[in-house]
């Protein structure tokens, strides 16, 4: 069966960076299921798959496409049962939203702040301007003020972490002896700010970041085939 994967990336199709997209490029690797990267700009998005979607990542399975990194995640799971499983039952998906509730929350809204102007730089002129005008709608500033706020966002990142931080001092990855997909939903975000900035989120000796470099290296090392900024 053919499989392929939507991903958005900047002028440089190589460098697939989204998040989300990079939550299923895990979980199609845990799931042992070969898939094609098809990356996409800001601007390619409305007209992918006959107007399919308005966001990525959006997998086509054979003849069935699914959206939303979460929903596909379930889809997997559901659709090939006989392979590892993303989740470890019914209790690692209620988890799993917890931890996605977080991270959106969380890790998102404050790593956005940080690499927004890296983000923007990397892209396309069409879809630079893309950017720029829907993230200035959407926090109802320029992004040179948004970027502003980044240094102290920057400052306080690595306390947010603290919760993550202390659990894996006790275990290697979140779903323990080995990764589900709560450690997926964090490890995109990270990824994200890895691709697109150069700036140093995580310090070394940090829990986080071993766990981090431990997750870079599952299958194959796939999250290193992207390059760091």
């Amino acid at each position: 069966m053919n499989r392929t994967l939507y991903a958005l990336c900047g002028a440089d199709r190589s460098r697939p960076f989204s998040p989300h997209a990079w939550k299923t490029v895990l979980s199609l690797a845990h799931k042992g299921l070969d898939h094609d990267t098809k990356p996409v700009g800001f601007t390619q998005i409305p007209v992918i798959e006959n107007a399919a979607t308005k966001i990525v990542p959006l997998l086509r399975d054979g003849d069935r496409l699914v959206g939303d990194s979460f929903e596909i995640a379930l889809y997997l799971e559901k659709t090939y049962p006989d392979r590892p499983s993303l989740f470890g039952g019914e209790g690692g998906k209620a988890i799993a939203r917890f931890i996605e509730s977080w991270s959106l929350m969380t890790l998102h809204t404050s790593l956005v702040r940080i690499i927004l102007m890296d983000i923007h730089d990397g892209l396309d002129p069409i879809d630079q301007a893309y950017f720029r005008t829907s993230r200035e709608v959407r926090f109802g500033t320029s992004l040179e003020a948004v970027a502003e706020t980044g240094a102290e966002e920057l400052r306080a990142f690595a306390g947010k972490l603290e919760p993550l931080r202390t659990m894996l001092k006790k275990q290697p990855f979140i779903g323990g002896d080995a990764p589900l997909f709560a450690d997926y939903i964090v490890f995109g975000p990270l990824q994200w700010a890895r691709i697109t900035s150069r700036k140093r989120i995580l310090e070394d000796g940090d829990p986080v970041k071993e766990w981090f470099e431990r997750c870079l290296d599952l299958y194959d090392g796939v999250g290193r085939s992207v390059t760091a900024a």
